[in-house]
């Protein structure tokens, strides 16, 4: 790999990823004061209970998305899975206020990030395939399709 500069998008949207889930965790502490749920409870009010499983499904998600980001970035176009990373942090966004409001509410949001869960996925296995292609039998598919265009 390069120096930092080739990956400084990914530490960014890394980053941003990081803070998205500081600020959900400020807003469970949040709902678990107005609601008067003390821990380790995690059931009482409903809002409070969206909000929890809200939070806790966007940290279940944080390991694959940090996954799929890096491999996406390292192995294919960084400025490509930067921007399905924003992408990612935008519908992260979308599922938590619409889950907050209601259970139904998440749905759009869910759906947009497994969206871009898949293309992140999509990319980085191509970058990976491409990277083993020129390994093992110096084949660059990259260039290949380059050239055609």
């Amino acid at each position: 790999m390069g120096d930092e500069k080739d990956i400084v998008l990914l530490a960014i949207v890394s980053l941003l990823s990081a803070g998205q889930h500081g600020y959900y965790a400020r807003l469970v502490g949040r709902s678990r004061m107005k609601h008067k749920i003390m821990p380790p409870a995690v059931s009482g009010h409903v809002e409070f209970e969206r909000t929890f499983r809200a939070q806790q499904n966007c940290v279940e998600f944080f390991p694959i998305f940090q996954v799929v980001l890096w491999m996406s970035g390292i192995f294919f176009y960084e400025e490509v899975a930067a921007a399905l990373g924003l992408l990612y942090i935008f519908a992260r966004h979308l599922y938590f206020k619409g889950y907050v409001a209601s259970a139904q509410g998440r749905l759009p949001g869910f759906y947009l990030s497994l969206i871009s869960l898949f293309l992140l996925l999509t990319v980085a296995a191509l970058g990976i395939t491409n990277a083993l292609l020129q390994r093992y039998l110096e084949v660059n598919i990259f260039k290949k399709v380059h050239h055609m265009f």
